[in-house]
Protein backbone atom coordinates (compact mmCIF):
# COMPACT_ATOMS: atom_id res chain seq x y z
CA UNK A 1 0.00 0.00 0.00
CA UNK A 2 2.50 2.66 1.02
CA UNK A 3 4.11 1.80 -2.46
CA UNK A 4 1.17 2.15 -4.21
CA UNK A 5 0.64 5.40 -2.24
CA UNK A 6 4.26 6.30 -3.41
CA UNK A 7 3.38 5.77 -7.11
CA UNK A 8 0.19 7.96 -6.94
CA UNK A 9 2.16 10.93 -5.27
CA UNK A 10 5.00 10.74 -7.68
CA UNK A 11 2.39 10.02 -10.56
CA UNK A 12 2.13 13.74 -11.56
CA UNK A 13 5.67 13.92 -11.79
CA UNK A 14 6.27 10.97 -14.00
CA UNK A 15 3.71 12.21 -16.57
CA UNK A 16 5.56 15.13 -16.60
CA UNK A 17 8.81 14.13 -17.43
CA UNK A 18 7.96 11.54 -19.63
CA UNK A 19 5.08 13.14 -21.35
CA UNK A 20 7.52 15.72 -22.30
CA UNK A 21 10.06 13.08 -23.58
CA UNK A 22 7.36 11.66 -25.78
CA UNK A 23 6.30 14.96 -27.13
CA UNK A 24 9.79 15.59 -27.09
CA UNK A 25 10.25 13.03 -29.53
CA UNK A 26 7.01 13.80 -31.66
CA UNK A 27 8.52 16.98 -32.71
CA UNK A 28 12.09 15.85 -33.37
CA UNK A 29 10.41 12.92 -35.68
CA UNK A 30 8.69 15.34 -37.32
CA UNK A 31 11.15 17.77 -37.81
CA UNK A 32 13.80 15.64 -39.18
CA UNK A 33 11.37 14.23 -41.51
CA UNK A 34 11.03 17.78 -42.75
CA UNK A 35 14.62 18.25 -42.93
CA UNK A 36 15.18 15.21 -44.91
CA UNK A 37 12.52 16.50 -47.67
CA UNK A 38 14.15 19.81 -47.49
CA UNK A 39 17.36 17.63 -48.38
CA UNK A 40 16.37 15.87 -50.57
CA UNK A 41 14.84 19.32 -52.42
CA UNK A 42 18.12 21.22 -52.07
CA UNK A 43 20.48 18.71 -53.02
CA UNK A 44 18.28 18.21 -56.43
CA UNK A 45 18.36 21.95 -56.88
CA UNK A 46 22.10 22.76 -55.99
CA UNK A 47 22.73 19.94 -58.54
CA UNK A 48 20.32 20.46 -61.06
CA UNK A 49 21.30 24.29 -60.99
CA UNK A 50 25.13 23.20 -61.72
CA UNK A 51 23.55 21.09 -65.05
CA UNK A 52 24.79 17.63 -63.32
CA UNK A 53 23.24 14.75 -65.30
CA UNK A 54 19.22 14.35 -64.20
CA UNK A 55 20.41 10.55 -63.63
CA UNK A 56 23.00 11.41 -60.65
CA UNK A 57 21.04 14.17 -59.33
CA UNK A 58 17.53 11.99 -58.67
CA UNK A 59 19.39 9.01 -57.04
CA UNK A 60 21.66 11.39 -54.38
CA UNK A 61 18.56 13.32 -53.75
CA UNK A 62 17.18 9.75 -52.53
CA UNK A 63 20.39 8.76 -50.85
CA UNK A 64 20.27 12.49 -48.89
CA UNK A 65 17.02 11.79 -47.89
CA UNK A 66 17.61 8.46 -46.61
CA UNK A 67 20.36 9.76 -44.99
CA UNK A 68 18.42 12.55 -42.52
CA UNK A 69 15.58 10.57 -42.35
CA UNK A 70 17.58 7.52 -40.94
CA UNK A 71 19.38 10.39 -38.49
CA UNK A 72 16.40 11.40 -37.17
CA UNK A 73 14.94 7.67 -36.45
CA UNK A 74 18.03 7.19 -34.29
CA UNK A 75 17.66 10.95 -32.67
CA UNK A 76 13.46 10.06 -31.85
CA UNK A 77 15.01 6.80 -30.08
CA UNK A 78 17.32 8.50 -28.27
CA UNK A 79 15.14 11.00 -26.95
CA UNK A 80 12.67 8.20 -25.69
CA UNK A 81 15.66 6.05 -23.66
CA UNK A 82 16.57 4.31 -26.03
CA UNK A 83 19.92 3.27 -25.69
CA UNK A 84 21.31 3.80 -29.31
CA UNK A 85 25.40 2.44 -29.23
CA UNK A 86 23.33 -0.83 -27.81
CA UNK A 87 20.52 -0.46 -30.73
CA UNK A 88 23.48 -0.14 -33.04
CA UNK A 89 25.31 -3.61 -31.56
CA UNK A 90 21.66 -5.25 -31.68
CA UNK A 91 21.69 -4.02 -35.76
CA UNK A 92 25.12 -4.95 -35.94
CA UNK A 93 24.08 -8.76 -34.87
CA UNK A 94 21.28 -8.69 -36.53
CA UNK A 95 22.70 -7.79 -39.97
CA UNK A 96 23.57 -10.79 -41.21
CA UNK A 97 20.02 -12.38 -40.77
CA UNK A 98 18.62 -8.99 -42.00
CA UNK A 99 21.29 -9.35 -44.98
CA UNK A 100 19.88 -12.60 -46.22
CA UNK A 101 15.97 -11.07 -45.79
CA UNK A 102 16.60 -8.08 -47.75
CA UNK A 103 19.06 -9.93 -49.77
CA UNK A 104 17.01 -8.71 -52.85
CA UNK A 105 17.04 -5.31 -51.59
CA UNK A 106 20.86 -4.79 -51.26
CA UNK A 107 20.89 -6.01 -55.03
CA UNK A 108 19.21 -3.40 -55.91
CA UNK A 109 20.31 -1.14 -54.23
CA UNK A 110 24.30 -2.02 -55.64
CA UNK A 111 22.51 -1.58 -59.46
CA UNK A 112 21.56 1.29 -58.90
CA UNK A 113 24.96 2.65 -57.75
CA UNK A 114 26.24 0.66 -60.55
CA UNK A 115 23.42 2.47 -63.30
CA UNK A 116 24.86 5.89 -61.68
CA UNK A 117 28.79 5.30 -62.14
CA UNK A 118 28.17 3.59 -65.07
CA UNK A 119 25.61 5.27 -66.74
CA UNK A 120 23.91 2.27 -69.50
CA UNK A 121 20.86 4.50 -69.56
CA UNK A 122 19.87 8.30 -68.39
CA UNK A 123 16.73 10.19 -67.55
CA UNK A 124 15.19 10.90 -70.72
CA UNK A 125 16.26 7.78 -72.70
CA UNK A 126 14.43 5.66 -74.54
CA UNK A 127 15.50 1.89 -73.84
CA UNK A 128 14.46 -1.60 -73.63
CA UNK A 129 15.82 -3.32 -70.63
CA UNK A 130 14.30 -5.93 -68.20
CA UNK A 131 11.74 -6.80 -70.97
CA UNK A 132 9.89 -3.22 -70.90
CA UNK A 133 10.51 -0.62 -73.45
CA UNK A 134 10.25 2.99 -72.16
CA UNK A 135 11.68 6.40 -71.32
CA UNK A 136 13.43 6.78 -68.12
CA UNK A 137 11.37 8.84 -66.04
CA UNK A 138 13.66 8.35 -62.87
CA UNK A 139 16.15 6.04 -61.11
CA UNK A 140 16.10 5.69 -57.48
CA UNK A 141 17.39 3.66 -54.65
CA UNK A 142 15.94 0.39 -55.49
CA UNK A 143 14.32 0.72 -59.00
CA UNK A 144 13.97 2.70 -62.15
CA UNK A 145 10.55 4.20 -63.24
CA UNK A 146 9.99 3.69 -67.38
CA UNK A 147 7.35 5.78 -68.72
CA UNK A 148 6.03 3.52 -72.18
CA UNK A 149 4.57 5.34 -74.90
CA UNK A 150 1.07 5.32 -74.19
CA UNK A 151 1.80 6.96 -70.56
CA UNK A 152 1.76 4.09 -68.80
CA UNK A 153 4.34 3.91 -65.64
CA UNK A 154 6.10 1.21 -64.83
CA UNK A 155 8.42 0.53 -61.91
CA UNK A 156 11.58 -2.22 -62.68
CA UNK A 157 13.44 -3.15 -59.71
CA UNK A 158 17.11 -2.05 -60.42
CA UNK A 159 18.21 -5.22 -60.80
CA UNK A 160 16.27 -6.13 -63.41
CA UNK A 161 17.56 -3.54 -65.38
CA UNK A 162 21.40 -4.21 -64.57
CA UNK A 163 20.83 -8.44 -65.19
CA UNK A 164 20.08 -8.39 -68.35
CA UNK A 165 21.38 -6.48 -71.75
CA UNK A 166 19.99 -2.74 -72.41
CA UNK A 167 19.14 -1.31 -75.36
CA UNK A 168 19.38 2.59 -75.13
CA UNK A 169 17.71 3.63 -78.69
CA UNK A 170 19.11 7.79 -77.60
CA UNK A 171 22.26 6.64 -76.69
CA UNK A 172 23.76 8.09 -80.08
CA UNK A 173 22.61 11.12 -82.17
CA UNK A 174 21.24 9.47 -85.11
CA UNK A 175 19.52 6.13 -86.18
CA UNK A 176 19.32 4.23 -89.28
CA UNK A 177 15.73 3.45 -89.99
CA UNK A 178 15.57 0.01 -91.97
CA UNK A 179 12.94 -0.39 -94.80
CA UNK A 180 11.92 -3.51 -97.09
CA UNK A 181 10.11 -2.66 -99.89
CA UNK A 182 9.01 -5.39 -102.17
CA UNK A 183 7.95 -4.91 -105.86
CA UNK A 184 6.70 -7.04 -108.19
CA UNK A 185 9.05 -9.21 -110.65
CA UNK A 186 7.25 -7.26 -113.71
CA UNK A 187 8.10 -3.88 -112.49
CA UNK A 188 11.43 -1.69 -114.46
CA UNK A 189 13.56 -2.08 -111.03
CA UNK A 190 15.14 0.66 -112.43
CA UNK A 191 12.81 2.75 -112.49
CA UNK A 192 11.66 1.63 -108.71
CA UNK A 193 14.90 2.71 -107.77
CA UNK A 194 14.70 6.08 -108.76
CA UNK A 195 11.54 6.60 -107.41
CA UNK A 196 12.85 4.87 -103.73
CA UNK A 197 15.99 7.37 -104.41
CA UNK A 198 13.33 11.02 -104.77
CA UNK A 199 11.23 10.17 -102.07
CA UNK A 200 14.56 9.42 -99.68
CA UNK A 201 16.77 12.26 -101.02
CA UNK A 202 13.22 14.55 -100.75
CA UNK A 203 12.17 13.61 -97.31
CA UNK A 204 12.49 16.38 -94.16
CA UNK A 205 14.32 14.12 -91.62
CA UNK A 206 16.58 12.13 -93.82
CA UNK A 207 20.22 13.43 -93.02
CA UNK A 208 22.94 13.42 -96.07
CA UNK A 209 25.40 12.16 -93.79
CA UNK A 210 25.59 9.34 -93.45
CA UNK A 211 25.12 8.45 -96.39
CA UNK A 212 21.47 6.47 -97.29
CA UNK A 213 21.58 3.15 -99.00
CA UNK A 214 19.38 1.83 -101.59
CA UNK A 215 19.54 -1.72 -102.91
CA UNK A 216 17.90 -4.94 -104.20
CA UNK A 217 18.22 -7.31 -101.38
CA UNK A 218 16.06 -10.36 -102.09
CA UNK A 219 14.32 -12.05 -104.71
CA UNK A 220 11.40 -13.16 -102.62
CA UNK A 221 8.85 -15.79 -103.62
CA UNK A 222 6.57 -13.28 -104.78
CA UNK A 223 8.25 -9.49 -105.02
CA UNK A 224 12.01 -8.12 -105.63
CA UNK A 225 12.90 -6.65 -102.21
CA UNK A 226 14.54 -3.08 -101.84
CA UNK A 227 16.28 -2.79 -99.05
CA UNK A 228 15.95 1.32 -98.17
CA UNK A 229 18.38 2.32 -95.19
CA UNK A 230 18.42 6.17 -94.75
CA UNK A 231 19.86 8.18 -91.29
CA UNK A 232 18.29 10.33 -89.34
CA UNK A 233 18.56 12.07 -86.24
CA UNK A 234 17.30 9.58 -83.02
CA UNK A 235 14.90 11.22 -82.19
CA UNK A 236 13.09 12.03 -85.66
CA UNK A 237 12.79 8.09 -86.11
CA UNK A 238 9.48 7.16 -85.86
CA UNK A 239 7.82 10.51 -87.43
CA UNK A 240 10.30 9.56 -90.47
CA UNK A 241 9.52 5.77 -90.73
CA UNK A 242 5.91 6.53 -91.00
CA UNK A 243 5.95 9.21 -93.25
CA UNK A 244 8.75 7.40 -95.70
CA UNK A 245 6.14 4.28 -95.47
CA UNK A 246 3.53 6.70 -96.73
CA UNK A 247 5.77 8.48 -99.39
CA UNK A 248 6.77 5.57 -100.83
CA UNK A 249 3.32 3.78 -101.32
CA UNK A 250 2.13 6.93 -102.70
CA UNK A 251 4.74 7.22 -104.93
CA UNK A 252 4.82 3.79 -106.58
CA UNK A 253 1.19 3.75 -107.10
CA UNK A 254 1.55 7.00 -109.01
CA UNK A 255 4.23 5.63 -110.82
CA UNK A 256 2.79 2.38 -111.48
CA UNK A 257 4.92 -0.01 -109.71
CA UNK A 258 3.17 -3.22 -108.37
CA UNK A 259 3.75 -3.69 -104.79
CA UNK A 260 2.72 -8.02 -104.49
CA UNK A 261 0.91 -9.09 -101.69
CA UNK A 262 -0.37 -12.50 -100.93
CA UNK A 263 -2.67 -14.23 -102.76
CA UNK A 264 -4.57 -17.62 -103.01
CA UNK A 265 -5.68 -19.18 -106.59
CA UNK A 266 -8.87 -21.30 -106.16
CA UNK A 267 -9.41 -24.56 -108.67
CA UNK A 268 -12.88 -25.64 -108.62
CA UNK A 269 -13.31 -28.99 -110.35
CA UNK A 270 -16.29 -29.85 -111.29
CA UNK A 271 -16.98 -33.73 -110.83
CA UNK A 272 -19.77 -35.70 -113.00
CA UNK A 273 -22.62 -36.80 -111.10
CA UNK A 274 -23.19 -40.00 -110.86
Amino acid sequence: MENLEGLIEQAPELIVAYGMKIILAIIIFLVGKYLAGVAKRLSDKLMTKRKIDPTVVSFVSNIAWALVFAFTVVATLGQLGVQTASLVAVIGAAGLAVGLALQGSLSNFASGVLMVLFRPCRVGDYVDAAGISGTVDEITIFSTKLLTPDNKLIIAPNSAMMDGTIINYSAMETRRVDLVIGVSYDANLAEAKKVLTTIVENNQYVLKDPAYTIAISELADSSVNFVVRPWVKGGDYWPAYFELLEQIKLALDEADIGIPYPQMDLHVKETPSA
